[in-house]
């Protein structure tokens, strides 16, 4: 009977023990809050989220949380307020949440897309030189966003002044829609903007491509959307934001080795977003003047973010952007994989 009740013991013990070990293997699941906007320049993050390619690539052990946004300030409204943890984002709402953070709330961690972007114009405008946008209206997506600041840079680079300096070239920032229906309307002259509308300024609205911004870039390349996540989920999570950069590289490499079906999927997924996808021809046109990549071509931010603090959209002192990329873990994923790490010069990021 002693013998019984010690075997009974050791069993139930013993049984304890695997319910431990089977719940230190489970362990705690933690969840990413993660952001994108319904839109081809955020490919990583759209396509991501319609083939499940993060949660795999994460394990059982974490569950992401998408949420969708239409505008950058949202989304940094959002992780400021401790409700987004990572998330696909354009350069100057990313400049704008480390700036207004003094630099404590984020970090860019790697990039996204680089192009689709460009200066659209009205065929019967009027503008067939640089010098006949004397007197026009030109539209961009947002006061202050990373194509308001583009126009209003290259706009006194070529000798104008704008309106509200007493200038003759009025900039109305306008929502992408609305930019397309004062084209139609013949209200507006031309309009910068991101892809698809500059595409469909040209096929629907009666435009012209009159600058496509990668002409004005280094090698053609600049930055259009990158990945950034909290500091403070940087340094709880390094594990998870290493696996899901990882992810991010490879899903990268496999959109660009599998334009078809990436396109395919993207488009299905924006019409589950948004209600509506975008035409096929638009689609098409749209890819042709965009690159996907993992590097993050920090030379263009640090430039894009000199022209923003000149136009008065970065307070009274040139911000120190020195600490807004910690490209650590990409480079680790990228030597793990083979590829060539990014360099950075931050010697760029603080240039008066």
């Amino acid at each position: 009977m002693r013998y019984l009740s010690r075997t009974l013991f050791l069993d139930l013990a013993l049984g304890l023990l695997m319910l431990g070990f089977a719940v230190i293997a489970r362990g705690e699941v933690v969840t990413i809050r993660a952001g994108h906007f319904p839109n081809i320049t955020h490919a990583q993050g759209v396509i991501g989220q319609a083939n499940g390619w993060f949660e795999k690539a994460l394990g059982e052990n974490t569950k992401v949380d998408w949420k969708i946004f239409n505008a950058g300030p949202s989304a940094i409204e959002a992780l400021f307020a401790g409700q987004l943890d990572i998330t696909y984002i354009g350069p100057n709402p990313a400049i704008n949440g480390y700036v207004k953070s003094k630099g404590e709330a984020l970090r860019i961690i790697a990039g996204g897309a680089s192009g689709g972007a460009g200066l659209v114009v009205r065929t019967d405008s009027g503008i067939n030189t640089v010098k006949d946008f004397d007197g026009k209206k030109i539209a961009s997506p947002q006061l202050g966003n990373t194509q308001d600041v583009a126009l209003r840079a290259w706009l006194i680079e070529n000798g104008f002044n704008l309106k509200e300096k007493g200038g003759t070239v009025q900039v109305i920032p306008l929502a992408n829609p609305d930019q397309l229906t004062l084209f139609l309307r013949k209200e507006i002259d031309g309009a910068w903007t991101v892809e698809p509308w500059v595409t469909r300024l040209i096929l629907e609205g009666n435009g012209r491509l009159f600058l496509d911004e990668r002409e004005i870039w280094s090698g053609g390349k600049f930055v259009t959307t990158h990945l950034i996540v909290s500091t403070e989920f940087l340094k709880e999570h390094p594990d998870l934001v290493k696996k899901w950069i990882a992810a991010h590289v490879e899903l990268t490499e496999w959109i660009n080795k599998n334009p078809v079906e990436a396109k395919t999927l993207l488009n299905e997924e924006i019409k589950r977003e948004t209600g509506k996808a975008l035409p096929q021809n638009v689609l098409d046109e749209s890819l042709k003047r965009l690159d996907i990549t993992h590097d993050p071509i920090a030379s263009s931010l640090f430039k894009s973010a000199k022209s923003a603090y000149e136009l008065g959209f970065l307070g009274s002192e040139q911000p120190d952007l020195s600490n807004i990329y910690d490209l650590t873990l990409l480079n680790e994923v990228l030597s793990e994989k083979g590829l060539q790490p990014v360099k950075l010069d931050i010697t760029k990021a603080s240039s008066k």
